[in-house]
């Protein structure tokens, strides 16, 4: 089974830039725009992966990741955030509600890889034959 990837930021080109990075491999990618929406989809496709912005409306980052760690059901989800906001606190804040990873925009796209491919297995996608 095709692992699934669900991106949480508030950024429609975020989104848009993660959808398409990960469109070489075999892995579905969901979008949320918002904590919120966030949550709800992590309990509606149970994604092997979220990739998590911390500053957005409605339902932050760290909210969400409180929310998210207090579920049982989803409790053990891989999280990666993927913020502007590189303060030692906020580091450390998203270390302690177990967050896996953590990378700063503007971000490398070879990075991002590298740090999903640690947490769940990317396989690119085969071309079509003719």
């Amino acid at each position: 089974m095709s692992p699934r990837i669900l991106s949480v930021d508030d950024s429609s080109l975020i989104r848009l830039a993660i959808s398409r990075l990960f469109s070489a491999f075999d892995c579905e990618v969901l979008q949320a725009a918002d904590g919120e929406q966030g949550l709800a989809a992590i309990r509606q496709h149970k994604p092997d992966l979220v990739i998590l912005d911390y500053n957005m409306p409605v339902l932050d980052g760290i909210g969400m990741l409180r929310l998210l760690r207090a579920d049982p059901e989803i409790a053990r989800t891989r999280v990666i955030m993927l913020t502007a906001n590189g303060a030692p606190e906020t580091i450390a804040t998203v270390a302690r509600l177990g967050v896996r990873d953590y990378l700063t925009k503007p971000f490398e796209d070879a990075v991002l890889l590298a740090k999903a491919t640690r947490l769940i297995p990317l396989v690119p996608r085969t071309p079509p034959s003719l």
